[in-house]
């Protein structure tokens, strides 16, 4: 019986994925990215190029961080990313209409038009940020090390020497967005790392 083209080597990948193989999760990244923006596109149309780069990142961590509970058997991969990607989306636009409110309710004289935007990606003490307190240096720089070359650098200027998004972004002469898409993913792949090794 002849395998369907294509489904080999998204399962490879899957299951690579499985035991904390950052490269893979890359991969499915390259695979994917472009089929769940414009998925994101069509189903959420009053969203900007912003709010769908950060919708695809927080569905690609996760789905990284819940890649053991897909079955293969049951759904295709894409498939399954698409409704982790709906419900994510949901969860933004709730998320950030709270915070809006919140921001409109401490401050009606101000111009808050650019706040929502700094609110998202440069939050404090994430679960993974608080490894470089409760780990040791050299952990952290191994997990650092195991990541792609793509976000190598930008992981550790966020994780090991502290910076800010905007710091990065200024000193690396990149796109803020950009930076903050790289080091959730970055974030994704050494979260998967641990996993791997429990």
């Amino acid at each position: 019986m002849m395998e369907k083209p294509g489904l080999k080597p998204i399962d490879e990948l899957v299951r690579r994925a499985i035991i904390g193989d950052g490269t893979a999760f890359t991969e499915l990244w390259d695979t994917h990215i472009g089929g769940l923006r414009a998925y994101l596109k069509g189903a959420m149309k009053h969203l900007d190029d912003f709010y769908i780069d950060d919708i695809c990142s927080r569905s690609f961590e996760k789905a990284f961080r819940q890649i053991r509970t897909f079955d293969p058997t049951k759904s295709q991969f894409s498939t399954w990313l698409r409704k982790i990607a709906h419900n994510t989306a949901l969860d933004t636009i709730d998320s950030e209409s709270r915070a809006q409110s919140r921001l409109v309710s401490l401050d009606k004289e101000n111009d808050h038009s650019g706040a929502i935007i700094d609110v998202i990606g440069d939050e404090t003490a994430t679960p993974l940020e608080q490894i470089v307190e409760e780990e040791d240096a050299e952990k952290l720089e191994g997990y650092i090390s195991g990541l792609p070359d793509l976000y190598r650098t930008i992981a550790r200027m966020r994780l090991v020497d502290g910076l800010q998004y905007k710091e990065i972004a200024e000193e690396l002469g990149m796109e803020l967005n950009t930076i903050r898409t790289r080091i959730r993913r970055a974030k994704s792949m050494i979260e998967a790392m641990k996993a791997g090794e429990e």
